[in-house]
């Protein structure tokens, strides 16, 4: 789907509904949570490991270096794993939104989702105005989308739930007092 076609609607297209700050803030920390807890266990058996030995501080500094590349390493090979696969971290799945490339709709390639990983900290650098623009663009993209060619849109429509009465199976209605005695006329 083209830019075009979004923008106007297309014939018989609906253009998507692009994601805002609020939300996309909400997946980013679910994954933060989920990045964090992981970094944090594989951490503590590390250092728990290397409790038991003695190690020299030159050394344990060496560690903690390459622990911080690491940990580095694993954050942006989770958000290029999971945009590259089907364009949903957890996060973004909790939420009904999902990375798209801006000019065709369709998820993004590996290279294009490490872009974005890549230029996610520059949105956040002069103040977070790079996230601001969201706020102001009519696709709802932030900086680092924009560099990246990417929209992040709703995959799932938020429907309200409308709560529909239970279906009763049909009854026969009850017997009246004529119909249980036979009645006789006085004719």
């Amino acid at each position: 789907m083209t830019a075009d076609a979004r923008s106007e609607g297309g014939a018989g297209v609906a253009s998507p509904l692009y994601a805002g700050l609020a939300t996309r803030t909400l997946a980013f920390a679910a994954d933060a949570a989920i990045i964090n807890a992981v970094a944090w266990f594989v951490g503590a058996v590390i250092a728990l490991c290397l409790s038991l030995l003695e190690i020299p501080q030159q050394v344990t500094s060496v560690i903690a270096a390459i622990g911080a590349v690491a940990a580095l390493a694993w954050t942006l090979a989770y958000f290029v794993f999971f945009w590259s696969a089907s364009g949903q971290t957890p996060g973004n799945r909790l939420l009904g939104i999902a990375v798209r490339e801006a000019s065709t709709g369709r998820p993004v390639h590996a290279g294009r989702a490490a872009l974005r990983a890549l230029a996610l900290p520059l949105s956040a650098l002069p103040l977070c105005a790079g996230f601001l623009l969201i706020l102001v663009d009519g696709r709802r993209r932030a900086l680092h989308d924009r560099l990246a060619g990417t929209v992040v849109v709703y995959v799932q429509e938020r429907r309200r739930a409308v709560r529909q009465p239970p279906i009763r199976p049909a009854t026969r209605p009850r017997d009246t007092a004529s119909d249980r005695h036979e009645t006789f006329s006085l004719r």
